[in-house]
């Protein structure tokens, strides 16, 4: 008897199934019905005449040789998915479409310039600009819902996605005009100025909290925004001191005559900005958008800052690609 030819769709439910574990959570993340979901898992277990899943457990488990071919599946699709990206776009010439996230410290000056040179360089492209914190950023890329952005390093792991580092963004902090006593201060637990922390759910304030941790620096916790602006507005007026990057204190430049900055005390600590791509995006289009965005940092970011505050001229620096 023939068999009967295997369906792209149920390979990707499959698939979906194996990473979930849940039906009704495939059935969340397509928009297809539970029973259609069902459906196709029963129809590729038919055609194979073989059971992939354990229905018995929960979360659902692939049986042995649910495992095996869960393995190819994955491998399948991801050529699949290659081929499709190197037919669109594998000469950087002819790209057609580009969904790129990017944080905001770079969406006042890097952003409109970026995407000038890009449409320049790439005339049968059409893009689309998302400003997102990182953490958006690469859950967006690791879901498919866009093909490159510009995102913190997280401080744990990460899978599925290719990285470029751009840039070395070092920690320092802000201090108003109207604070005398030592910067060693700060970082006392009884000290009356309060530090503006940055929401512990973005990557930036994770980083920072970390880095406080590990120098056994415990301090109240009384104040904590997501807003760059807000936060260096707040140490303007004199209402506290921050711990930010440089290149988010250089985003809020309209704060600069009102503040101070000075370089951490103790032991120094950076993030690292990088572009990041799913592992399926061309190559040679990753790299015009790094060398792109890396000479476009340096001229409107780390070089004007460096001019401002020559001691950061160490540590802030953009990070060249990796040879071909």
């Amino acid at each position: 008897m023939t068999k009967k030819s295997l369906s792209l769709r149920w390979l990707e439910v499959f698939q979906l199934i194996s990473k979930l574990g849940s039906i009704q959570k495939v059935s969340a993340e397509t928009g297809l019905s539970i029973s259609t979901v069902s459906n196709h898992l029963r129809s590729l277990e038919k055609a194979l005449d073989v059971d992939l899943v354990d229905h018995s457990r929960r979360p659902m488990g692939l049986t042995p040789a649910g495992t095996v071919f869960a393995r190819h599946v994955h491998e399948g699709l991801m050529a699949l998915k290659r081929g499709e990206a190197e037919l669109r776009s594998g000469s950087w010439q002819h790209a057609t479409d580009l969904r790129l996230g990017l944080i905001d410290d770079f969406d006042s000056r890097v952003a409109p310039e970026l995407f000038r040179h890009l449409s320049a360089s790439l005339p049968r492209c059409s893009f689309r600009h998302f400003t997102r914190p990182s953490h958006e950023i690469l859950d967006k890329l690791q879901s498919q819902k866009l093909d490159a952005g510009v995102a913190t390093r997280p401080p744990d792991h990460f899978e599925g996605l290719m990285e470029s580092p751009l840039l070395r963004d070092p920690f320092i902090i802000i201090l108003p005009p109207s604070y005398e006593g030592p910067v060693e201060d700060l970082t006392r637990s009884d000290n009356t100025l309060p530090l503006l922390r940055y929401s512990r759910d973005h990557t930036i304030g994770k980083l920072i909290e970390i880095q406080l941790t590990r120098s056994k620096i415990n301090l109240p916790n009384r104040f904590e925004l997501e807003c760059n602006q807000s936060i260096i507005g707040l140490v303007a007026g004199g209402s506290g001191w921050t711990i930010t990057t440089a290149a988010s204190y250089y985003r809020a430049r309209r704060f600069h005559e009102n503040t101070r900055a000075l370089p951490f005390p103790g032991k120094s600590f950076a993030r690292t900005v990088s572009l990041f791509t799913t592992n399926v995006y061309p190559s040679t289009t990753t790299r015009l958008i790094h060398n792109t965005l890396q000479n476009l940092i340096r001229q409107h970011v780390t070089e004007p800052m460096i001019s401002r505050f020559p001691w950061l001229n160490d540590d802030f620096r953009t990070i060249p690609a990796p040879p071909e």
